[in-house]
């Protein structure tokens, strides 16, 4: 069992950090108070493998935050848990501005000024970020670069994986609504019109090598998998962890079916890509 503990100054990111958390498989649980922390992970050992990794976010909303979360910790590590504790922060003007620009009212500001509640939270959270095992200063990064930070930091290569879902289809049967990119391989002969190619599909090797042995299919192959990669690595960047590429022949039988499981097979060569095949309208005709 793997345990963390997002904490930090409002307004730094904690709600970013918990989404991220999220999608690299962390049982994320927010604002629960420090004496049901200790509850929470046993619960979580207790689930025989389905919870393997559980982070609780933690805010100054609990009042006796200080003293009873430092205790917890303490517990945790005598357990064996070990807990790694993130701490977020910004300067006192990003904060400001991030304040104003949502319209919301500091937690700690009470009757008085923003400034007043931001100096009030980092006094009293002052004893928890020496304590931290990663300090990070949100103040110059985007959403993006602290998603890259995080995932850095806590997840694991598979986690931090693009997840590529190759999809033929045939055009008779619409379009995949849920689709990314949408690849038309209709500009290829259509085995259909071979007799003895008719009755089997794309995964056939006969008819594999009759669709990519057509004058064009290698260099559109090529060209296409150089730009995939370029849209994989700017999917990365942006945080975007999925990627649903459709490849449409007429059925989805015989076109769409080759140059999917080709370029599958390319896709799945290159690093940060896990790749599946899915050929919806296969034997559907």
């Amino acid at each position: 069992m793997e345990v963390a503990v997002v904490s930090g100054l409002s307004g730094a990111g904690r709600s970013t950090a918990a989404k991220c958390l999220e999608d690299l498989g962390w049982f994320v649980v927010d604002n629960l108070p420090p004496e049901l922390i200790s509850t929470m992970v046993e619960l979580g050992a207790q689930a025989r493998g389905a919870i393997t990794k559980v982070a609780v976010v933690m805010d100054v909303r609990s009042r006796a935050f200080t003293d009873d979360l430092a205790s917890v910790i303490k517990d945790l590590d005598a357990r064996g848990y070990k807990p790694r504790v993130l701490f977020l922060e910004a300067t006192d003007a990003v904060l400001v501005r991030r304040f104003e620009q949502v319209r919301r009212s500091h937690p700690m500001m009470g009757e008085g000024r923003l400034v007043d509640g931001i100096a009030a939270e980092r006094t009293l959270l002052a004893p928890l970020r020496e304590e931290a095992d990663l300090v990070l200063d949100t103040s110059a990064l985007s959403v993006h670069d602290l998603r890259s930070k995080i995932e850095d930091a806590f997840g694991t290569e598979a986690a931090t994986q693009t997840r590529v879902t190759v999809l033929s289809f045939g055009y008779k049967y619409g379009l995949p609504m849920d689709s990314d990119l949408v690849m038309d391989v209709r500009f290829l002969p259509n085995p259909f019109w071979i007799p003895e190619l008719r009755d089997h599909s794309g995964l056939d090797g006969d008819v594999r090598n009759y669709v990519l042995g057509q004058e064009g299919a290698e260099e559109f192959l090529d060209r296409y998998h150089e730009l995939l990669r370029l849209i994989g690595a700017g999917y990365k960047r942006e945080g975007k962890r999925y990627l649903t590429l459709a490849v449409g022949c007429t059925g989805g039988k015989h076109r769409s079916v080759a140059i999917s499981e080709e370029l599958a097979t390319r896709l799945s060569k290159e690093d940060g890509m896990a790749v599946k095949v899915v050929h919806r309208d296969l034997g559907r005709e």
